[in-house]
């Protein structure tokens, strides 16, 4: 069958046939100065060719614009287009390597949001608006409605909210992903209605992004695939932490405060938090829903354990071997997923609802319960918030997770204080290493020290705490510090490459 045929049978509404063009010709409609928001969240349903085809255009005209998606983008296009210096202004959220190097240097300005909050400033035109949309989908409908691939993220708003719209058909995303998505948007202030997800399985607004045909300004037909996910395999140390955690909730389930279908989890992005809900297929669980923001490969495995009965999400990001069993079975899937607006599955009033067991990854924490999640060094960008903040705020239960050491042991985890804020200890209620977990609820600062010091810091460094926090103690306060120590290690770190 040729491609003009998947194409049509793609494009369902004959009058948006004559619009397929080339990526470049697309691409004339983005110009420079412009506000570009573009489908695409944890390198999952990004469009593919038109950022391509803008890199292209920069080599020989000025080209700079602002860029907004869910979150990262798969196929290397964030460093694409920092080298090829499209980008003024990145929002909310990246992951590359060679973007990270160009935002520490100042090159490109991000802005790090709460990935719920993107859309809430622009629909209220709180942030400059989006003047073309570029969404990647399967197919539209006969009423020019865009069915998303693999992602939906802040997809539906920029198409809603943009002047124009540029859809790439992906013709190697499955037709059977249609009938996935949920699209829903709330009112707008200040006589929102209630947002009706009861559970996780609420299926709420429409399978399409609802957009007058007549927005549709162009459309590119692509073939490429999602980037797969770079998560390692379970090791000795995530193993402990996913052993650590399911200990803490099978004491839970004996005091009565949950049974063995848990509340609906949610899971952060990333090797240790795949790795931790991995450890539920070794646990009595069972019966378990996720509501969350990425369904990565352990969401697929607990499905088919039978140990999970519902997942949603706003994204599906799995490894290039889980790819290739999960999307011939789809059919199978489809009535345990849903994939929502990320403002949707991220929303504080829905995530307390739920009551969601959260479990999100710390870059480091330190002995009172505060949270880093994104800055090295209190300095240099990694990826972002992400959506962790929406989640730890309004938890049943807000977990962070990480190693205790990095770097061959050379960088604690577990410092005095951390070097940068993402989550207070207000939002914090259990901490995880490989060592051990501290259970802070309830507790003041000091008891916090004392729990965090004797079960997270791997012994190389415990004694080192230990006597940072009895010194800072002799000094008093209701949060003890030493202020002219308290940043030390990483001093140290910056000056030797290791806070041993």
């Amino acid at each position: 069958m040729s491609v003009t045929i998947n194409a049509d049978e793609r494009i369902r509404h004959p009058g948006l046939r004559q619009r397929v063009v080339s990526a470049e010709a697309a691409a004339a409609h983005i110009r420079d100065g412009m506000v570009v928001g573009m489908s695409g969240f944890t390198r999952a349903g990004e469009a593919k060719a038109v950022p391509m085809a803008l890199a292209e255009r920069a080599k020989t005209e000025p080209l700079k614009i602002t860029l907004m998606t869910g979150a990262s983008l798969g196929n290397d296009l964030d460093k694409t287009l920092a080298e090829a210096h499209v980008l003024s202004r990145r929002i909310p959220f990246q992951s590359d390597p060679a973007l990270r190097r160009a935002i520490n240097a100042g090159e490109v300005m991000f802005i790090d949001q709460h990935l719920s909050e993107t859309v809430e400033q622009l629909r209220t035109r709180q942030i400059p608006a989006v003047d073309v949309a570029v969404i990647e989908a399967v197919a539209i409908t006969e009423t020019g409605g865009i069915v998303p691939t693999t992602s939906v993220g802040n997809s539906a708003s920029f198409a809603i909210l943009a002047e124009k719209v540029i859809v790439e058909i992906n013709l190697n995303q499955p037709a059977g992903l249609e009938g996935l998505h949920d699209i829903y948007i709330p009112t707008y202030r200040p006589n929102r209605m209630p947002i009706p997800v009861v559970t996780p399985e609420s299926r709420i607004g429409l399978p399409f992004i609802p957009i007058p045909p007549e927005k549709i300004a162009a459309i590119v037909v692509t073939e490429k695939l999602d980037s797969s996910s770079t998560i390692l395999d379970p090791d000795a140390d995530t193993r402990a932490i996913a052993g650590h955690l399911s200990e803490f909730l099978l004491h839970e389930v004996a005091q009565g405060r949950l049974d063995h279908t848990l509340q609906p989890l949610q899971a952060g992005i990333g090797t240790i938090a795949n790795a931790v809900l991995h450890g539920f297929l070794d646990t009595p669980f069972h019966g378990l829903k996720m509501y969350s923001e990425v369904l990565q490969d352990s969401t697929f495995d607990l499905i088919d354990s039978g140990k999970m009965t519902f997942a949603s999400g706003s994204s599906i990001t799995l490894s290039a071997e889980k790819y290739r069993q999960v999307l011939p079975r789809l059919a199978e899937y489809k009535p345990k997923l849903i994939l929502r607006p990320q403002e949707i599955s991220n929303h504080p009033e829905v995530v307390r609802r739920l009551g969601l067991i959260c479990i999100n990854t710390a870059l480091e924490f330190d002995i009172y319960g505060n949270v880093n999640s994104t800055h090295v060094m209190g300095t240099n960008m990694m990826n972002g918030i992400g959506g962790s903040g929406d989640f730890a705020r309004n938890a049943y239960l807000s977990v962070f997770v990480t190693k205790s050491v990095a770097k061959h042991g050379h960088v604690s985890s577990v410092v005095p204080m951390v070097s940068h804020v993402d989550h207070t200890e207000h939002d914090v209620d259990i901490l995880v290493t490989e060592i051990g977990l501290a259970d802070l609820r309830g507790l003041a600062p000091r008891e916090r020290a004392a729990v965090i010091i004797a079960n997270c810091v791997h012994p190389q460094y415990r004694d080192a705490l230990q006597d940072y926090y009895q010194r800072a103690v002799q000094r008093g306060g209701h949060t003890p510090h030493v202020l002219e120590e308290a940043l030390s290690w990483h001093i140290r770190l910056r000056e030797t490459g290791r806070m041993d």
